[in-house]
């Protein structure tokens, strides 16, 4: 069993590893330009977005509130939005459109990234696997050459052809580790990133929901007080 392994190993060698990893490294590099494009599409000023619907709510301006969300690409001004739509129904009704609209917002943000975590994780393990097949091809060759003799000239082949097979194995070997480490490092660089990113994108939308649901329950405490006062 362990024959026919190693000798599968050794017919395939190393340069399947390495077209893998290549292919790999291509999807890799295409998600985190999709991903860098999206991120860039969805930015905006969230400080100056945040003033604008404060200042708008205060005025009572609800509509026009809504305006200013709308014209803005970003997720958070989408989530609040959606915040907006439900406030005739309340603070609670509210708070609850904006928390399944921040779930899909959350999902847009994090779709592929957990191809390049998992890349970034195994890629230097498939890099690993080249190796040990470079190796083992390695001391295939060695074996190979001690057995070979030369007439009338013992060990001079075994000298000359035996190490550069062997090094040329193990060169392969070394090349597979290399190129796993080469493709995992940009993965993971990257998707800690886009994480980076998603999460500070979570924490504006939760900071300009609070404005709007802060501007309906001081509105709904309003009315309260004032339907109180009148059946007083």
């Amino acid at each position: 069993m362990i024959e026919r392994v190693k000798s599968a190993m050794v017919g395939a060698g190393a340069g399947w590893v390495l077209w893998l990893m290549l292919f790999l490294s291509v999807i890799s590099l295409a998600i985190m330009l999709e991903r860098a494009w999206l991120f860039w599409s969805l930015r905006d000023d969230t400080a100056t977005l945040m003033r604008d619907l404060g200042k708008l709510l205060r005025g009572g301006d609800l509509e026009g509130a809504r305006k200013r969300l709308e014209a803005s690409p970003s997720a958070e001004a989408a989530v609040v939005v959606a915040g907006i739509v439900e406030a005739d129904l309340g603070a609670a009704a509210a708070e609850e459109a904006m928390l399944g609209a921040s779930a899909l917002q959350r999902l847009k943000l994090e779709k592929r990234l957990a191809f390049l975590g998992t890349l970034g994780n195994n890629a230097p393990f498939i890099g690993l696997l080249g190796t040990v097949i470079g190796i083992v091809g390695a001391f295939e060759e060695l074996g190979k050459a001690n057995m070979g003799t030369v007439p009338g000239a013992p060990g001079v082949v075994t000298s000359q052809i035996a190490p550069q097979a062997v090094m040329t194995n193990i060169a392969e070997a070394l090349v597979a580790t290399a190129v796993g480490l080469l493709v995992a490092i940009p993965a993971v660089a990257a998707f800690n990133f886009f994480q980076r990113i998603v999460k500070t994108t979570l924490s504006n939308t939760d900071a300009l929901g609070h404005v709007l649901l802060a501007h309906l329950k001081a509105t709904h405490d309003g009315d309260e007080a004032g339907e109180k006062a009148k059946g007083d």
